[in-house]
């Protein structure tokens, strides 16, 4: 390994050559190229080819759940949110206890470890909403509702700077896994005033297939705008727009 000297700090690879920063300063070492011949079948690569694919089965899982929540995430998501998510995944992946490894998946692991994500790292759910909510999973009738009793919204919201106007979004999805598949519905409250008027009772219900066995989710997120001469404008293009998962049912 090689250290480099001089003024000019490079980070990259030119050639089969890689300049990386470390805590010990600016390194240097040649580019390490394996066969892709050899992960497939080299014994002593086993333990990659089991976490390869577990890691691609986390991914495709968390596209899965983008896809049923993308009416929901057109507002809400930061740039590194996907990479977040399959992380939140390979957590559910790893609680499963029943397959060999490398054949571990979100099914047969623990899907209520999602409960808590938050799409937007620059607007939290947590941070945003402090009024009571009552989410409910009934998988008989598949009715995936959300209840909030009557609040102040300059108490109990945390708007950011420049917010008018607000609204609570949510959604319950029917996830399939394996077929890469989902039924979806959304919800939403008018656009509300932020300040001292006490809204109404919120109750959003949204129904996917009945007596499903598949995993449900409640997905849960409040959208600011701000209004100009009369127009309400999402504000910031919903840079500081919360969502994140309130209640999950793994399925039978």
């Amino acid at each position: 390994m090689a250290r480099q000297k001089g003024i000019f700090k490079v980070k990259g690879t030119i050639g089969d050559i890689t300049f990386y920063k470390t805590k010990d300063g600016y390194l240097v070492k040649e580019k390490s190229v394996i066969e892709a011949n050899r992960i497939a079948s080299d014994p002593a690569f086993q333990r990659t080819r089991e976490n390869n694919s577990e890691f691609g089965r986390a991914g495709k899982a968390g596209k899965v759940l983008r896809t049923a929540l993308r009416p929901l995430l057109l507002n809400t998501a930061d740039s590194r949110m996907v990479g977040r998510l399959t992380q939140a995944m390979m957590k559910v992946i790893k609680a499963d206890t029943v397959s060999d490894r490398g054949q571990r998946n979100v099914i047969d692991g623990e899907t209520e470890l999602l409960i808590g994500f938050e799409f937007n790292s620059n607007g939290k759910l947590s941070n945003s909403l402090y009024a009571p909510t009552t989410p409910n999973i009934d998988r008989v009738t598949g009715e995936i509702t959300l209840e909030i009793p009557s609040f102040v919204p300059i108490n109990m919201i945390a708007a950011p700077a420049g917010t008018t106007h607000f609204k609570i979004i949510s959604g319950g999805a029917e996830l399939d896994f394996e077929a890469e598949s989902h039924v979806v519905a959304t919800s939403e409250t008018a656009i509300l005033p932020w300040d001292s008027t006490p809204t109404t009772l919120i109750t959003h219900t949204n129904t996917v297939t009945p007596n499903s066995t598949k995993p449900l989710f409640l997905a849960v997120g409040v959208e600011f705008y701000q209004e100009v001469n009369g127009t309400n404008y999402p504000l910031k293009n919903g840079a500081y727009n919360p969502l994140s998962i309130l209640s999950v049912d793994s399925g039978v």
